[in-house]
Order: C-alpha cells, then sequence, then structure tokens
C-alpha cells in the first residue's frame, strides 16, 4: 500500500505523497473544474464526454443538483458513475468534489426551502440557522455532495443592491452569529460526514458603488478589518470554515481575485486559515475581460493562482497545462502549483473521498422534504416575519364570521415566495448556461420557475387557518410588474365587500432579466415594482381596514403606507411554508417576534444607511434633518413588535472595573407583562465613551431571542470578552484601550431600556 492509499496516515502525509507521483497535466486536473452538465447526456452521466474533459482527473465538478436539472435519485446515480469513471479510468484514481449552492437549503429538486437567508437573520436566532443547514448537509450528503457554497457573509448597508437578500444584513456582529451556526451546520462535528461550508464573498462586495453588482467597493483600511473582515475571521478562527471564495470587485484598484493580501497574507498568515480557495464563477477570467489587469487567461491564471486562488470554478477556462510556458520563463513558480494542488488533495482525504468515493443510493421520502423539514421551515418563517405597525390592534385578525379579501400579485404566487438561491429562481438561469456551454438539457427539466415541492401561498394559508363561517375572497389586481391595471378594479370591489383586506405585495427574487430583486437585479429605486403602489392606494380608498404583507428580499420605501395602512408585516420571502406561516401570524396562533437585520430608509437618498455610525454621522450639522426628510430612518435596526409587550429590568454589570484581557458579564430581566406567550429579542450594545479615534455611536455585542408565557419572566446573561472591543488604532494595530465603556440593553438599537457602563484598565 502506497502512503497516500492508507488511511491512517495524516491527510497532509497523503496528499504529499500523492502530489509526488502526478505529471503536470494530472496537477492542473486538480485545481480545475467542468460543469456537472458538461458529462451528461440524456439524464445520465456520460462517459465518452468525461473522456474528453476528465482523462487526467478533476478537481470539482460544479452544480450537481440545478445545473444537471435532476432529481435526487438521479443525481446520485449521476455522481457515483462520475466518481466510478475517475477511480477506475484515470491513472490515479483521484475522486472529485461536488458542490452546489445551499444559501436556503440544498438547491436541488425536492429539497426543502427554508425563507430567504435576510429572513432567517431576522429571526435572531443562530440555533436555527445550525438546524436549517443541518438538514441541507443530510439532503447533500444523500447524493454526494460534499462542498456547499454558502453562507454570505458580506456585510450590506445598501437595498439597491440585489444580493442584499442573501446576506445576514448589515451588522458585522449579526453576520458573524449567523455565520458560524451555519457553517457548524454544514460542517458537522466531522468533516468526513460534513459538508465544505464555503464563506462569500471575500472580502468588501457588498459595498459596491451605486448599490451595483461587482462595482468596485470604496473601503478604507481600518473599516475593511473592523466591520468588511469580522465575519469572516469568526468564520475561520471560531468555526473552523474549510474553504473561502473570493468576491468579484476591486478594492483601491486590486482585485478581490488578484490579492494577495487578502488570500494570503491575512487569510493564511494572520488568521490561521488551512482549507481551500476557490474562485468566484468566471473570477479568473474576469481578470482579462472585466477588470483588464490580464492580457489573457493564462496571464490571469498565474495572478490569480499567485495571489492564493487554489481552484478555478466553475471549469478550468484559465487554470490549463498553458501555465507551464509561464513555468518555463520563470514567470510562475512551479512550486505555486504544487502549493494549490496539495491543498485540495489534502481536502479530498479529509473528506474521506478515497475510501467512500460511492454514495448509497437514498431512500428520498426519508430523506427529502420530510415532514420534519417542513415543520422546520414552517418554524423558520413564523420566525423570520417583522411585525412593523400595529395601529388599534387590528391584528391578530378575528377568524370568526365575516369576510376577508386576500389581494396582491403575491397573495397567490409560489415563486415568488422564494429566494434568488432557490431551485425555481436558478433553473432558468441553468437553461441559459446550457445554451451558451451548447449542453441539452430535457427542455421538460429546465422549464423556467419549475417548483419541484410544495409551497405553501398566503391565500392557501389562510384558507387552512380560516374559520368556517370566514369568508375568504381573493384578486391579484395586478401583476408584480408592469403596467397594467386591468385588475385593480375587481379588487377594490373585493376590499369594498369584506371586513379587512390582507393586502400582499412583493417582486420577484431571481438572476434573469424579469426578476426585480436577486443577484445582477440592482436597482436605484426602493419602490415595490409596477402599479402594486396604485393598487395599494386603491384598495385603500375602499375604506376597510388593511393589513399589509410585503414579500420582498430587501427594505423598500414604504412612504405613505407606514402612515396610512394600520398593519404591516415584512415576511422577506418566505420559502415554501410562508404561506401558513404568515396566515398563522395574521389569526394570532402565532406571535411574530422577528427583528430588522437591517435599517429601512424614508427614501433612497438616505442610502447608505445603518444604526452603527460614528458620532458625527447621522444628520446634517446645525439643524439635524434633510430640508425634505428626516435624517432618521423609517424602521431602525433590530426593530419588530409584538401582539404582547415586554419590560427589562435589573441591569447588572460586572465587574466595574476589568483588564484587557478580561470578561464582563451583563445580567437583566425580561418579563412577558402583556396577555400573549410571545418571544422578545433582548440587544446588547457597547459604546466606547472616548476613544484615541472615532468610533460606533452603538455596536451589537451580544442578542438572545427569548420564548415566554403571559407573565413569566427569565434572566438574560451576556458574557462580554473585552477583547471584542478592541479596534485598530492610529499605527493600524489591534488594541484595547483603557476607559469608560457604555453599556446599553434594549429592544432595538433605539428602543433602549438599561443602561450601565464598566472600565477597563490600562
Amino acid at each position: 500500500m502506497e502512503i497516500y492509499q492508507d488511511a491512517s496516515r495524516s491527510a497532509a502525509e497523503r496528499a504529499t505523497d500523492l502530489l509526488s507521483r502526478m505529471t503536470f497535466e494530472e496537477k492542473i486536473a486538480q485545481i480545475g473544474s467542468v460543469w456537472a452538465m458538461e458529462v451528461l447526456e440524456d439524464r445520465k452521466f456520460s462517459a465518452g464526454k468525461a473522456a474528453v474533459l476528465m482523462s487526467n482527473g478533476l478537481g470539482q465538478v460544479s452544480r450537481a443538483g440545478v445545473g444537471t436539472a435532476l432529481k435526487p435519485a438521479q443525481i446520485v446515480e449521476f455522481v457515483n458513475d462520475l466518481q466510478r469513471f475517475l477511480v477506475e479510468n484515470t491513472r490515479l484514481g483521484i475522486p472529485a468534489i461536488v458542490h452546489e449552492e445551499c444559501l436556503t437549503g440544498f438547491t436541488a429538486r425536492e429539497a426543502t426551502i427554508f425563507p430567504q437567508i435576510i429572513g432567517m437573520a431576522g429571526t435572531w436566532e443562530p440555533e436555527l440557522v445550525q438546524r436549517m443547514t443541518e438538514v441541507a448537509r443530510r439532503q447533500m450528503l444523500a447524493v454526494g455532495v460534499r462542498q456547499g457554497l454558502s453562507p454570505v457573509l458580506d456585510v450590506a448597508r445598501d437595498p439597491r443592491w440585489g444580493r442584499i437578500e442573501e446576506t445576514f444584513g448589515e451588522d458585522p456582529y449579526l453576520i458573524a452569529r449567523m455565520g458560524v451556526a451555519y457553517i457548524r451546520g454544514l460542517q458537522g462535528a466531522d468533516i468526513r460526514d460534513g459538508v465544505i461550508a464555503t464563506v462569500k464573498h471575500f472580502a468588501g462586495y457588498g459595498k459596491s458603488e451605486a448599490g451595483l453588482n461587482h462595482a468596485p467597493s470604496d473601503i478604507p483600511p481600518r473599516m475593511l478589518r473592523e466591520v468588511y473582515l469580522y465575519p469572516f475571521e469568526k468564520a475561520v478562527r471560531e468555526a473552523g470554515v474549510l474553504s473561502v471564495m473570493n468576491a468579484y470587485q476591486e478594492i483601491d484598484g486590486i482585485p478581490c481575485t488578484a490579492s494577495r493580501e487578502l488570500l494570503t497574507e491575512i487569510l493564511r498568515e494572520e488568521w490561521g486559515f488551512d482549507g481551500i480557495v476557490v474562485s468566484d464563477y468566471y473570477a479568473v477570467l474576469m481578470l482579462n475581460t472585466f477588470h483588464r489587469v490580464a492580457r489573457d487567461g493564462t496571464e490571469a491564471a498565474m495572478i490569480a493562482i499567485s495571489a492564493g486562488i487554489d481552484m478555478e470554478l466553475p471549469r478550468g477556462d484559465c487554470f490549463t497545462v498553458a501555465l507551464q510556458k509561464k513555468i518555463d520563463s520563470g514567470e510562475l513558480s512551479a512550486g505555486v502549483i504544487d502549493r494549490a494542488v496539495s491543498r485540495v488533495l489534502k481536502m479530498k482525504f479529509m473528506l474521506g473521498l478515497f475510501e467512500k468515493p460511492y454514495t448509497i443510493p437514498p431512500d428520498v421520502k426519508k430523506i427529502f422534504d420530510t415532514a420534519a423539514d417542513r415543520e422546520l421551515a414552517l418554524d423558520a418563517a413564523r420566525k423570520s416575519i417583522v411585525l412593523l405597525k400595529n395601529d388599534g390592534d387590528l391584528l391578530p385578525l378575528s377568524k370568526k364570521a365575516g369576510k376577508i379579501a386576500v389581494i396582491g400579485p403575491a397573495a397567490h404566487n409560489a415563486r415568488n415566495q422564494l429566494g434568488d438561491y432557490t431551485y425555481p429562481a436558478h433553473i432558468g438561469f441553468t437553461a441559459m448556461t446550457a445554451q451558451t456551454l451548447n449542453c441539452h438539457l430535457p427542455a421538460e427539466d429546465v422549464k423556467p420557475d419549475l417548483v419541484p415541492v410544495r409551497v405553501v401561498t398566503l391565500l392557501e394559508g389562510i384558507k387552512s387557518r380560516a374559520g368556517r363561517d370566514l369568508e375568504v375572497l381573493y384578486a391579484a389586481g395586478c401583476d408584480y410588474k408592469g403596467s397594467s391595471t386591468g385588475g385593480i378594479a375587481e379588487a377594490v370591489e373585493l376590499a369594498g365587500k369584506s371586513d379587512v383586506v390582507v393586502l400582499a405585495l412583493g417582486g420577484k427574487s431571481g438572476l434573469t432579466p424579469e426578476c426585480t430583486c436577486g443577484e445582477m437585479r440592482d436597482s436605484t429605486d426602493l419602490h415595490l415594482p409596477g402599479v402594486q403602489e396604485q393598487l395599494a392606494k386603491a384598495v385603500c380608498a375602499a375604506g376597510r381596514p388593511v393589513a399589509l404583507v410585503v414579500m420582498d428580499g430587501r427594505p423598500l420605501e414604504l412612504d405613505w403606507m407606514a402612515e396610512k395602512i394600520p398593519a404591516i408585516l415584512w415576511a422577506w420571502k418566505p420559502g415554501e411554508e410562508g404561506g401558513n406561516a404568515l396566515a398563522d401570524v395574521l389569526f394570532g396562533d402565532y406571535n411574530p417576534g422577528g427583528k430588522l437585520p437591517v435599517t429601512f430608509p424614508r427614501k433612497v437618498g438616505q442610502v447608505p444607511l445603518y444604526y452603527g455610525l460614528k458620532p458625527s454621522g447621522g444628520k446634517s450639522q446645525f439643524w439635524g434633518d434633510y430640508t425634505d426628510c428626516p435624517a432618521g430612518p423609517l424602521y431602525e435596526f433590530g426593530y419588530g413588535l409584538s401582539y404582547t409587550t415586554f419590560e427589562l429590568v435589573n441591569l447588572q454589570v460586572s465587574p466595574a472595573r476589568v483588564k484587557p484581557d478580561g470578561l464582563v458579564t451583563v445580567t437583566c430581566n425580561v418579563k412577558n407583562t402583556g396577555g400573549r406567550p410571545g418571544d422578545e429579542v433582548v440587544q446588547l450594545y457597547i459604546n466606547d465613551a472616548f476613544s484615541s479615534l472615532t468610533r460606533p455611536v452603538l455596536q451589537l455585542k451580544g442578542f438572545r431571542r427569548v420564548s415566554l408565557q403571559s407573565g413569566q419572566a427569565a434572566e438574560v446573561v451576556f458574557e462580554l470578552p473585552v477583547e471584542e472591543l478592541a479596534f485598530y488604532d492610529v499605527d493600524m494595530k489591534l488594541a484595547v484601550e483603557p476607559g469608560l465603556f457604555r453599556v446599553m440593553v434594549g429592544t432595538s438599537s433605539k428602543n433602549i431600556a438599561l443602561r450601565g457602563d464598566f472600565t477597563v484598565e490600562a
């Protein structure tokens, strides 16, 4: 037995031994990839196509789920046949890593679809995120997919950017806590039984010029370190993430794909990252075609691999044997290639692919979208919903005799309840990709907007929860986009006949031109698309009480609706159980407790607007506001109402004086003082009273979602390591400065109920 074949040896030893046996062509194959659809024919793996593309082996297979449009049982057969080809028909028999997206669940047919990730952030419950990714891990492992291209750890403070919905919001601490939970759920306790998580987009991708996708990011070094790198550092140091994906954009003239500072000096040398860095799709080629810092694909490959990119996705366009010329000319060291190959091989040994290259075909009904999975999706959707307004206690609605009009383009549209990284949102884009690659996927499999799991719409949820004597009327009123107003008259007529109106509005999330939010769908306008506001005005004019439900992936301008409509629920993109979750909230079977993970501006002209401002931010001197609008937000970060009330009391901060390497404990009591069970999110904020450099007026440093019965109280304990107060000083060195720190505990970044302080000693 050779060393690389000996499972008792370490992954590093095995990788070193195997690397020593490889030809240059075999090495290049290990840092490249192919689309799954490129080796697919008539819904099966094609050995003939593989012989052309994979004769020297293969590093990764891209998009085995939505990229093939296969059902789970077919994916298993495809992956096993592909691995068998590599094991039996290549010289060294090295299996491939198969990857897929999994932002809100495994992106494959019949897989469970959870709420869009910004909604998961709105739950303020990391444990729930971990449970979600445990489901994704189970479903991905069942079909042989061993790497997920998630989570997104971008700090997002500009709702014009279409991808804001893929993020955990605007705050680095909240993103870090959610991200760590996500990674732990996906990778599991032992990666041999787990799925590699891939944190992206490294780094600063969410701060693009004008909210435009791939546009340059203007980020000063200190802000980059303290805000935009913070969640990634926690993912590496605390969660042990095994893969990182570069960002597309540039920072100060250097594309992230080409940044040795980011990909090697910070990530590996400072943080100790020991996994693989994979390129975002086509990012290496874009050094030539988009950024114009490379003359051709080979030069782009040299720049990227020298910076720290280990593997090119989704296919080997630039990482090719042409790199041999760069080595021969002395422009590139052969050791750089070996370094990347060694990392890829080590990861394959860590996964146990050499011992278990094949997957046992699963009992699909016991693994994919089970009753328990759907119950978890329902729980997540309920907890993600944010009650923004409830004047006159319009909500919850009564189930007693009467008529309820359910109106709006989002009321009965299963596809538009789903985020941009779900199977239905990606299948149309898959068809476009297949045409580009001259791959032929069956038309019935790549039908745009194909929804292969049962998605409960709002109308269906209301009908299932309504009492026998409650009549439910329905009219769409208009489409989610476009200029047609032909359906508004019918909607107004139904509204006039009803006792109460549920008005459901929102756009369509995805990657294709008809979508209004999602990747590549940026906007200068934060209003509802189409004639939806016109519909809303007409329905409100009918004179009946209106409860507005918005299903959109980003904060929007609500203008007159925030003032005139008595009840507003923000549901993001609530996933497959969204209709049932919303009905439960509307009728009071579930008490909403979600909180905003992003700030809602009043006007798009306020963007970027976020809570963690510097002392001079958020106001215009001397009068404070704009000439035409208040400077403050419509709804602040951390905001969210309930059908019950809560009280925070008895703040204790200990010790009063602490060493720089010490720990501060902050405790308080929270009590449900209302008449219903409910959840409250207790939030801990910190402020450095006086410092050598300006510091944010508020920084989130702890949160806890607490469920309480009416009259019940609980103690909430936060442990704050003093090192969390560190910042980069005038010399760009990380330090904790001595002095007074203010403690604020509340139910949003604005609603602070308790205040205290402690002192960090010199």
